[in-house]
C-alpha cells in the first residue's frame, strides 16, 4: 500500500537504507577529513582548497539528505 507520497512501505524502506549507507560514507569522508587538517597543519593553499572542498561536498551531501527527511513528514 502507498502512503500519500505514493510511496510503498519496500521503497521507503529500501530509500532509508541508501540514505543510512551514505551517511555512514559521509561520516567516514568527514572524519578523515579532519583528522587531515590535524596531521597536516603546514599544507599549502591548493591542498587546503582540495581539503575545504572535500569538507564542504560532505556538508552539502548531508543537507540534502536531511531535505529528504523533511519532505517524507
Amino acid at each position: 500500500m502507498a502512503d500519500d507520497n505514493g510511496k510503498s512501505g519496500s521503497e521507503k524502506t529500501g530509500l532509508a537504507m541508501v540514505k543510512h549507507d551514505i551517511r555512514n560514507q559521509l561520516s567516514n569522508m568527514t572524519l578523515c577529513v579532519e583528522q587531515l587538517r590535524f596531521e597536516l597543519p603546514d599544507v599549502s593553499d591548493d591542498i587546503l582548497f582540495y581539503i575545504d572542498t572535500i569538507a564542504a561536498g560532505c556538508v552539502k551531501i548531508n543537507e540534502l539528505l536531511k531535505k529528504t527527511d523533511e519532505q517524507r513528514l
